[in-house]
């Protein structure tokens, strides 16, 4: 019995069949881990949503910037939908509203005491413990879970405010949060986020400027084990108690899993780089 935890898929539907084979994943034992960004991009988007589903309890799935890009555009936030954006097979699919009430559905973060690891999609504020970090998914969860949850993704685009608060409150509360947890790089010291930055740090702690997230030497979430995708220029990486597992399948690059019991990566080339205006 094995737990993988899985970089971000973007429609790469066949990408991810041939890493479930490397890795020999048996859907009666092992346990999938899924970082975000399921959908969009690549070429087979709802083929993605409707196999992970299918999954049910073995496979767990925390929300990344794509999957509620989704969830907005299918509510007739029609002005955010980009020409790149390959999302007309869900929309039109018959079974869209069951895979789009699953998919709302899922949270922000995924803890797992046992294993000793928690997931998220992007990153973290270096101010918020795992504690304040759940609570504040939470928050999110329940706009999402709720009658409301149209209202939230009317509401959700945008970079600001760019620094916590707990006197944050309403729409703006909702976006921070948002935003630390499925579109968080950079930031500075002080929690600052720096959301247009998306190049590959220097991974040396600077701290006189805006750095990867989990760089900060304060970070009160240090001590914890976190898995996290949304950083392909980043790459694989694990350090400071982070594993970056995005290693852009999507752009040619490769899909990678995480065995979190003894943390063995698996890494398979992906068939190549999607082009998106093929799958319009």
């Amino acid at each position: 019995m094995s737990t993988y935890a899985i970089g971000d898929i973007q429609g790469c539907y066949q990408d991810l069949q041939n890493l479930l084979q490397l890795i020999k994943f048996n859907p009666n034992q092992d346990s999938l881990w899924f970082a975000g960004d399921l959908v969009n991009r690549g070429p087979k988007s709802l083929q993605v949503l409707r196999f992970i589903k299918s999954l049910n309890e073995r496979a767990i799935v925390v929300l990344g910037n794509h999957d509620i890009h989704l969830l907005a555009v299918a509510e007739n936030n029609l002005q955010y939908l980009k020409p790149q954006d390959t999302l007309g097979s869900i929309l039109s699919a018959y079974d869209r509203e069951e895979l789009l009430h699953w998919l709302r559905n899922r949270p922000l973060l995924h803890h797992d005491s046992t294993l000793g690891f928690t997931m998220i999609h992007a990153g973290l504020p270096p101010q918020w413990d795992l504690q304040q970090a759940r609570q504040y998914a939470n928050e999110v969860e329940q706009a999402l879970s709720g009658t409301q949850y149209k209202d939230y993704l009317e509401n959700v685009y945008g970079n600001k405010p760019k620094k916590w608060s707990e006197k944050l409150e309403g729409w703006e509360r909702l976006r921070f949060i948002t935003n630390c947890f499925t579109r968080l790089r950079y930031c500075n010291a002080d929690g600052k986020l720096a959301l247009k930055k998306k190049d590959n740090p220097l991974l040396e702690a600077n701290e006189d400027k805006d750095q990867a997230w989990f760089l900060w030497s304060h970070r009160a979430t240090r001590e914890h084990n976190i898995v996290f995708g949304h950083w392909s220029t980043l790459g694989y990486y694990a350090d400071n108690g982070v594993y970056a597992l995005d290693t852009g399948c999507l752009w040619g690059g490769s899909l990678t899993a995480l065995r979190l019991e003894d943390k063995q990566v698996f890494s398979l080339p992906c068939v190549g780089a999607c082009n998106p205006n093929d799958f319009a």
